[in-house]
C-alpha cells in the first residue's frame, strides 16, 4: 500500500518549503548579531518572537480557510506571498553592505518586514498544505465512523512520510545553507531558498488537475461563531475561577485515537446516525467543550516548545564560542542543528520496526504505546537534553575561563548529544502531537486541528522571548556586570538557564500526565 502521486507531490513541495524556511531561520540569530549588530539576548528574543508569530498565525488563517476559503486557493496565495517575502529578504541582505553604517533604520525595517511577510505567508501555507495533503489519501467517511485497518495504515503512512519529507528539507536547509551563508555570503545564502521556493510553487500549480478537492463546506460563520463561543466560555471560567474539565458524559474527545475516533458516540457506546453525528459535531457547545478539554494538555506542551527554541538561538551562539575547525574546514555552528534532523530521519524507519515491537513486549499491548505515552516519552527526553546541555555548558565555561588565549579547547562536537536527544524527543512528541490534534477536531475543521498543533510552538516561542526578558532583568542588576545572556560567552551563564528549563519542563510533564489522566 503506497501513497498516490498527488500526495507524494504535496509532500515534496512541503519538503522544499522546509528547506527554504530552515535556510532562513536556522542561522538567523547569527545574521542578527554579526550583520545587524544586535546583542545576543535581543537577537534571541527577535528570533523567538518571529518564530512565535509564524506559528501562531495559522490559527487565524486556518479559521478563515475552513470558514470562507478553500485550501487550494489559500496555498496558492500564501505561496506567492512566501516568495515575495524571500525576495525582499534576499534584496535586503544584498543591499545591506552598501548602506555604509552598521544598523541603518531603513535596512532594519526592510529586514523585519520581509521576515514577517514570510510569517504571514506561512500562516496559510503550512496548515492548509498538510490538510490538503491528507485530502489526497481519498479516504471516505464510513457510515459507522469507524476507521478500518487500511484507513488507519494510510493515515499513519501519510503522516510518517510527511514528517520524513519536511525533516529531509530541514536537514538540507540547516546544513547546506548555513555553510553557504557563513562562507559565501548572506545574499547567496538567502537567494537559493528563494529560487527553490519559486520552483516548488510552479510544481504544485502544475499538479492542479490531478488533486482531490474534498473540503467540506459549512455555513460561513459557523466555525467563527464556534470559536467565539469557546473563547467566551474560557474567559468566563477564568474570571469566575472555575475553569475545569467538562463532565465526562458530554465528552467528544477520545485520547486513544486509533481505537476510538472522535466521532464515536460516547453515550452508551452505540453508533450514531451520520446525520445526527454531524449535527452534534457542529454544535457550538460541543466544540467549545472539546477545546476546553484539550486546553490543559495544550498548556502542558508549551515548555516542550520553549526547549525546542534553544537550538536556533543559544545552542548556536554556544557553538560559535567553541572549537569548530576540522583541518582547514570551519564548521558553521548552525550546521549542528542538522543532527536533530538526522536523528529524526534515522529513528523514523526504526520506530515501527524496532521501537513498537519492543514496546509491545514491555507493555503486553498490541499497540505497543499509546499516543499519550509516546508524547510523554518525548517530553522526558527533552528534559534529559536540557540536563546534558547544562552540564556541557558548565564544562565549556570552566575551560574557557582557564584559557589565556582566544582559542577555546572544548570541541563543538560536545554539543551533539543534546541535539541528538532533542531529535529523538521530536520523533516521539511532535509526531504524536500532529496525529493528536488532527484527530481531535470535527472533519469540517481539520485545518484548525493542524493549526492547534502549530500554535503550541508559536506560544512557546513567545514564552521563550518573555523568559529571556525577565531573566535578563533579574540576573543583570544587583551589582552584576553581566546577565545570564551576556554577549561575552565567558561571562554568560547559559548553564543556569538550561537547569531552569529542565526543572520547569519536569513540572510541565507532571501537568501533562495529570491532564491526560483526567481526559481518560
Amino acid at each position: 500500500m503506497g501513497l498516490s502521486k498527488p500526495c507524494v507531490l504535496v509532500i515534496v513541495v512541503a519538503s522544499v518549503e522546509r528547506f527554504a524556511y530552515k535556510g532562513v531561520a536556522a542561522n538567523l540569530v547569527t545574521y542578527l548579531t554579526d550583520v545587524a549588530k544586535m546583542s545576543t539576548s535581543s537577537a534571541a528574543k527577535s528570533v523567538n518572537s518571529w518564530c512565535g508569530f509564524t506559528s501562531m498565525l495559522p490559527l487565524l488563517v486556518a479559521l478563515l480557510t475552513d470558514s470562507y476559503w478553500d485550501r487550494f486557493s489559500t496555498i496558492l496565495v500564501s505561496s506567492l506571498l512566501y516568495v515575495m517575502g524571500l525576495v525582499a529578504l534576499t534584496t535586503t541582505s544584498i543591499l545591506w553592505p552598501w548602506n555604509g553604517v552598521d544598523k541603518p533604520a531603513g535596512s532594519m525595517s526592510s529586514l523585519f518586514i520581509s521576515l514577517y511577510l514570510i510569517s504571514v505567508a506561512q500562516g496559510g501555507y503550512n496548515p492548509s498544505l498538510q490538510a490538503f495533503g491528507a485530502d489526497q489519501l481519498d479516504i471516505e467517511e464510513s457510515p459507522t465512523n469507524k476507521e478500518d485497518e487500511k484507513t488507519t495504515k494510510k493515515k499513519n503512512l501519510f503522516f510518517q512520510w510527511w514528517y520524513f519529507g519536511i525533516c529531509t528539507g530541514s536537514l538540507l536547509g540547516v546544513s547546506v545553507m548555513s555553510y553557504i551563508q557563513d562562507t559565501h555570503g548572506w545574499g547567496l545564502g538567502f537567494a537559493i531558498p528563494t529560487i527553490a521556493m519559486g520552483i516548488s510553487v510552479m510544481c504544485f500549480t502544475c499538479g492542479a488537475r490531478f488533486y482531490i478537492y474534498k473540503q467540506s463546506k459549512v455555513a460561513p460563520n459557523k466555525p467563527v461563531s464556534d470559536i467565539i463561543q469557546t473563547v467566551k466560555e474560557i474567559v468566563a471560567k477564568i474570571v469566575t475561577g472555575r475553569i475545569r474539565l467538562p463532565p465526562r458524559e458530554v465528552d467528544l474527545v477520545e485520547l486513544e485515537m486509533q481505537d476510538k475516533p472522535l466521532k464515536d458516540d460516547i453515550h452508551g457506546g452505540a453508533s450514531l446516525d451520520l446525520t445526527d453525528l454531524n449535527t452534534k459535531l457542529e454544535d457550538p457547545p460541543c466544540l467549545s467543550k472539546v477545546i476546553l478539554r484539550l486546553l490543559p494538555t495544550w498548556i502542558s506542551l508549551l515548555l516542550f516548545a520553549v526547549v525546542f527554541q534553544q537550538p536556533v538561538t543559544f545552542f548556536t551562539k554556544q557553538g560559535a564560542s567553541m572549537k569548530r575547525n576540522i583541518g582547514n574546514f570551519v564548521i558553521p555552528p548552525a550546521m549542528l542543528q542538522g543532527a536533530i534532523t538526522i536523528s529524526i530521519i534515522s529513528l523514523m524507519p526504526l520506530y515501527d520496526k524496532l521501537v513498537i515491537p519492543i514496546a509491545r513486549i514491555m507493555t503486553r499491548s498490541d499497540k505497543g504505546i499509546t499516543v499519550v505515552q509516546r508524547m510523554a516519552i518525548g517530553m522526558f527526553l527533552s528534559i534529559i537534553a536540557m540536563i546534558v546541555s547544562a552540564l556541557v555548558e558548565s564544562q565549556r565555561l570552566k575551560i574557557s575561563r582557564q584559557q589565556t588565549l582566544m582559542t577555546y579547547q572544548l570541541s563543538i562536537f560536545w554539543l551533539l548529544p543534546q541535539y541528538i536527544l532533542l531529535g529523538v524527543s521530536d520523533v516521539f512528541t511532535v509526531v504524536g502531537m500532529q496525529e493528536f490534534f488532527y484527530a481531535q477536531v470535527p472533519s469540517t475543521m481539520k485545518t484548525i486541528g493542524i493549526a492547534l498543533y502549530l500554535s503550541v510552538f508559536g506560544v512557546g516561542s513567545f514564552i521563550s522571548a518573555f523568559l529571556i526578558t525577565v531573566i535578563e532583568k533579574v540576573t543583570g542588576p544587583c551589582g552584576r556586570q553581566h546577565s545570564w545572556f551576556s554577549d561575552d560567552m565567558k561571562e554568560a551563564r547559559l548553564d543556569n538557564y538550561y537547569w531552569f528549563l529542565a526543572l520547569s519542563s519536569t513540572g510541565s510533564l507532571i501537568l501533562f500526565l495529570y491532564s491526560c489522566k483526567k481526559l481518560q
